[in-house]
């Protein structure tokens, strides 16, 4: 009976730890607005005049920039982790929102999910 007692309660302990790790994992991540730019261009492809905002950023990320978004309030560039590049080229050129892990010194966002925004 003691050793029934005792392994229900070190299975609860597990339990708690385990809920515990996964609300701060989910509590570090934030929500992003912004348009899928390049980390060359940033905020702003005039510079570059390479036509849409679209070509611009495919053509500098096929020169080896990597995919960004460049959230236009707040006037900040965060690169998009490597898992996310591709579903960011599909995306190029578009307002999206963007929910995932931030890391501010990296300028990296590290994407759980991308989609168009209104």
């Amino acid at each position: 009976m003691r050793t029934s007692i005792l392994g229900v309660l070190v299975l609860a302990m597990a339990s708690l730890v385990c809920t515990a790790a996964t609300q701060r994992n989910k509590a570090g991540e934030r929500t992003i607005i912004g348009y899928i730019s390049d980390g060359m261009c940033g905020l702003d492809h005039k510079a570059m005049n390479m036509g849409e905002d679209k070509d611009c950023a495919t053509r500098c990320a096929d020169g080896g920039a990597k995919f960004a978004i460049a959230d236009q309030v707040n006037k900040v560039v965060y690169f998009l982790d490597d898992a996310a590049q591709q579903k960011a080229r599909e995306l190029a050129g578009q307002k999206v929102r963007i929910r995932g892990r931030v890391d501010g010194k990296a300028r990296t966002v590290f994407v759980t999910k991308m989609d168009p925004a209104k």
